[in-house]
């Protein structure tokens, strides 16, 4: 392979291999802007994002204050996935 050849691709190399080492950095939201999540009353699995301003869709409530999850497997992501809401929005005991 020639010189000229060669360096994009080392380049290309240093740059992916820079973007593994570096950890990940970009936390993957749980809704857009714009939006908040609502869980599924009496589930562990289901959730849904509505519109600000909007209320919950039928089968959906709202999770209490504080215990929203913003980014996937964050504290509030990984604790709703062994626990769930009432209608009320009441947390059940699992």
């Amino acid at each position: 392979m020639s010189q000229r050849r060669r360096t994009p691709l080392l380049l290309a190399l240093t740059v992916a291999a820079g973007g593994l080492t570096a950890g990940c950095t970009i936390r993957e939201a749980i809704c857009r802007s714009g939006e908040y999540p609502v869980a599924a009353v009496d589930s562990t699995t289901g959730r849904a994002c509505v519109a600000d301003g909007d209320q919950p869709p039928t089968g959906f409530v709202r999770y209490p204050d504080g215990k929203e999850p913003k980014h996937v497997d964050d504290e509030w992501d990984v604790y709703w996935r062994s626990h769930k809401l009432d209608d009320r929005g009441a947390e059940v005991a699992p």
